[in-house]
């Protein structure tokens, strides 16, 4: 893949978010860390993740209200033009529960999807990822 000038990249877990820029250009990209924004993760609306002690799956819902925050943060922010091109690297469960969560406008845009944990990771592996097949 090439790596337009621009393109932000999130990287998404469970309970953490990472964002990157690349302010390098195509021949010679750059991923410099963004900043990440404080999230409302109280939307619990995880469906049939019901947490007791017989069935402890409160975390589950937990993660697929992290999910949806993130989802509804890019969502913010393609609508409002501050992002044009994305790529997304997420855990496998993670991505799953992003997608039911994305905007046409957000599909649109989308450069490159991978089910991957690259939370915490270098920006060279995180390029490395990108540029494969």
């Amino acid at each position: 893949m090439l790596i337009p000038h621009g393109l932000i990249v999130a990287l998404v877990d469970g309970a953490n978010f990472e964002l990157y820029r690349n302010t390098g250009d195509e021949a010679d990209p750059e991923l410099t860390s963004v900043p990440a924004p404080k999230l409302d993760e109280h939307n619990h609306s995880g469906g049939g993740h019901h947490s007791s002690l017989s069935n402890p799956t409160g975390h589950l819902a937990d993660e697929d209200a992290h999910a949806a925050a993130v989802a509804g943060w890019l969502n913010s922010q393609v609508i409002a033009h501050k992002i044009e091109t994305l790529a997304i690297i997420a855990a496998p469960r993670t991505l799953g529960e992003l997608r039911k969560h994305y905007h046409k406008q957000l599909k649109r845009i989308v450069a490159k999807e991978l089910s991957k944990e690259l939370i915490g990771r270098k920006p060279p592996e995180i390029l490395a990822a990108l540029r494969s097949k």
